[in-house]
């Protein structure tokens, strides 16, 4: 059985995330909300009703005795990835022998990883080897200073991924029909809490149909499939750490992943403790925007609020569609509507395209489209390359000059 046309959780399209996070608090905490938000710029601890100020000190020392710190991220924010630097930089002071894994890699690009840590790649061959136009396709502006942090300190990095098929065949079928050879190693997941399940469900429900949604065999697919995810990345921090030198320390591992894998404990956090792992350190970046309900007990041990940037002197450029990133086979960023009178509208986009190429670059991640097209200069042309029934057709999106 395939899902309905759903957004999927662990790759963090732009437009499902508002409404991942927005339904995760309201399910899981349903208490009045703070009466004020966290001032910007600073560390809150999450253990009482109100945040707490606690020092960046504080924080960091707790983090660098745990033996997991998992640090959040919305993957395409850049100033949750200035934030990332910043932590890893404060812990590796304190704790020098450091491992980071990344969600953004899957377990296939791990030479290229260790090659790049040596020093033995450029960049474009770090991004070629590791096929990151096609397996991630955000900016690497983004990443790039957490992965020449690692360089040039030679801090291992680890994938902690597994093949976007092996997420696609759970979602389909189910973890029990997948061959165990075809499992890449990782392990039965952890069974799913009710609040792990409303959770998921904020996003499923959206796109589901029928009542029955909720009880649906789609539905259960759909958990395990990010079930493995979480599995996966959990087995592949412990691996790390258990791997070293018996007689000598184990390392502090750092994993950099999407903020819905940790948030209230319910994702790989889970996963770690269920494999045995008691010490676990989650961290968030909370960006100015985050409506003050997002701020709860439990979202994380602790959460860094970020302050506004300011405004452009342009908005940037929006297309005026919703977007998902295709499961099929086929790849590409799916259409789900045209905002009439919008710009994409104006071109030519219509419900059900798929995006296959942005600016002669291949089309993966909706979030990377959003990233594109607001970077996008005003007066400027954007080539898209989309697939409309059986049929490839050209699209050009000409950016309005500035006022």
């Amino acid at each position: 059985m395939n899902f309905p046309r759903r957004p999927w959780l662990f790759l963090c399209p732009l437009l499902a995330a508002v409404a991942v996070l927005v339904a995760s608090a309201a399910s899981l905490d349903s208490s009045a909300p703070p009466a004020t938000c966290a001032a910007p710029g600073g560390w809150w601890q999450m253990s009482g009703t109100i945040p707490q100020s606690v020092s960046g000190t504080e924080v960091l020392a707790r983090a660098a005795a745990a033996e997991i710190v998992l640090l959040g991220e919305q993957h395409d924010d850049e100033d949750h990835h200035r934030w990332q630097a910043q932590v890893l930089a404060g812990l590796h002071a304190l704790r020098p022998d450091m491992v980071i894994g990344f969600e953004m890699f899957p377990r296939q690009a791990q030479p290229a990883l260790e090659h790049w840590v040596a020093g033995q790649l450029t960049v474009p061959a770090f991004l070629a080897q590791t096929a990151w136009t096609e397996r991630w396709s955000l900016p690497i502006e983004f990443y790039l200073p957490l992965f020449e942090f690692a360089r040039i300190n030679r801090i291992p990095m680890i994938a902690l991924n597994v093949d976007a098929k092996l997420t696609r065949a759970i979602g389909d079928k189910g973890w029990d029909a997948i061959p165990e050879r075809e499992r890449e190693g990782v392990g039965r997941a952890a069974p799913a809490s009710e609040a792990y399940r409303d959770f998921l469900f904020g996003v499923y429900g959206e796109h589901a149909h029928g009542g029955d949604a909720r009880s649906s065999r789609a539905f259960q697919y759909f958990v395990e499939a990010q079930q493995n995810w979480d599995r996966a990345m959990a087995e592949a921090l412990l691996a790390r750490r258990i791997s070293g030198p018996q007689g000598q320390p184990p390392p502090l591992i750092v994993g950099i992943m999407g903020s819905g894998h940790l948030r209230y404990g319910l994702g790989v956090p889970h996963q770690l403790r269920d494999l045995g792992v008691g010490r676990v350190v989650t961290l968030l970046p909370l960006s100015a925007n985050e409506d003050c309900r997002e701020i709860r007990p439990n979202l994380a041990n602790a959460v860094f609020t970020l302050p506004k940037k300011p405004a452009p002197p342009v908005p940037p450029p929006r297309l005026g569609v919703q977007l998902e990133d295709a499961d099929t086979g086929q790849g590409g960023v799916r259409v789900l509507a045209v905002t009439a009178g919008s710009l994409a509208d104006r071109s030519g986009l219509v419900a059900g395209d798929s995006l296959l190429e942005v600016a002669g670059r291949p089309a993966s991640k909706a979030a990377a489209v959003t990233a594109v097209v607001r970077a996008a200069p005003p007066g400027t042309w954007l080539p898209l390359r989309i697939r409309r029934g059986e049929a490839m057709l050209d699209v050009v999106i000409r950016f309005p000059p500035p006022p």
